[in-house]
């Protein structure tokens, strides 16, 4: 076993694979309402498979699209700054850890679960007046600290993985038992240290533990679509867990039963679509 301290997991994020520059700053960007349409198109169109990617996402059924769009500036045009900037973020994340491995990980299951959290959240969002597109943001990386430790610690998480087959336990106790800490926590600090929105580092930190509150947040919101997305078997990995559901989050939420009933159906229709063109 071993405990990770805070400087520890700093020292790791200097081990994980490169992500994209232009990764960063597009998830940098939602807390900066000076960027415009036309800088945001050009860092996108530097890194070719992350433009292929967001093209193929965009021209997908998934944004229904009047016509096919055949650039970046074009498809900012048509779907915006800021929902282009999420096609983009989940472009260029899933690509950015491609040559890791881990034995017993699964990263497709990984993906499809991110993908799955993602949508969810960006449906809720509709519906409680949030903001679907740091919700989208959100639910892809709110599990960056799992990545975090199957990247810097790859035969310790394997334990960890071992652990949880032989206890049936949710991974993020199997995580504490290994690490002292849970991907959540690891993820808090990575996405702080990365300059990430503040209100986007609290719900990374605290997507299994909602803190109470007054009022709903992006917090309530990712944790809602979390267990939503293990509940609907969006990973298609043997065995998921449903994590345990904050009720207090679920109420601040306050959406009605047909609510979710649109939600699972809408997300369920759109999750194929958007895998196949994150992930294929």
């Amino acid at each position: 076993m071993k405990h990770l301290t805070t400087d520890e997991i700093l020292r790791s994020i200097h081990e994980l694979p490169a992500l994209p520059a232009v990764v960063l700053e597009l998830i940098q960007s939602f807390s900066d309402s000076r960027i415009s349409a036309e800088q945001l198109a050009v860092k996108i169109s530097h890194d070719q498979a992350i433009a292929a990617k967001t093209l193929r996402l965009a021209n997908s059924s998934f944004y229904g699209l009047p016509r096919q769009v055949t650039s970046i500036a074009e498809a900012t045009a048509i779907l915006g700054l800021r929902t282009l900037r999420s096609v983009a973020t989940a472009a260029g994340l899933v690509g950015g850890f491609a040559g890791v491995r881990c034995r017993g990980f699964d990263f497709d299951a990984f993906w499809r679960h991110s993908i799955g959290t993602a949508l969810t959240a960006r449906a809720l969002a509709k519906r409680a007046k949030l903001d679907e597109d740091a919700a989208f943001t959100l639910g892809l990386v709110h599990d960056i600290g799992r990545l975090v430790l199957v990247s810097s610690y790859e035969e310790e998480y394997a334990q960890a993985i071992a652990y949880q087959v032989e206890h049936d336990c949710l991974m993020y106790i199997a995580e504490r038992h290994h690490f002292g800490v849970d991907h959540a926590e690891v993820g808090g600090v990575v996405a702080e240290h990365w300059h990430f929105a503040p209100e986007i580092v609290a719900a990374i930190s605290c997507h299994h533990r909602p803190p109470p509150s007054s009022t709903k947040s992006l917090t309530d919101l990712v944790h809602v679509a979390d267990n939503v997305a293990h509940g609907l078997d969006l990973s298609h990995k043997e065995n998921d867990m449903v994590p345990l559901l904050a009720l207090e989050s679920w109420g601040r939420l306050a959406l009605s039963d047909a609510d979710y009933a649109e939600v699972f159906e809408v997300v369920t229709e759109q999750h194929e679509i958007v895998c196949h063109a994150l992930l294929a």
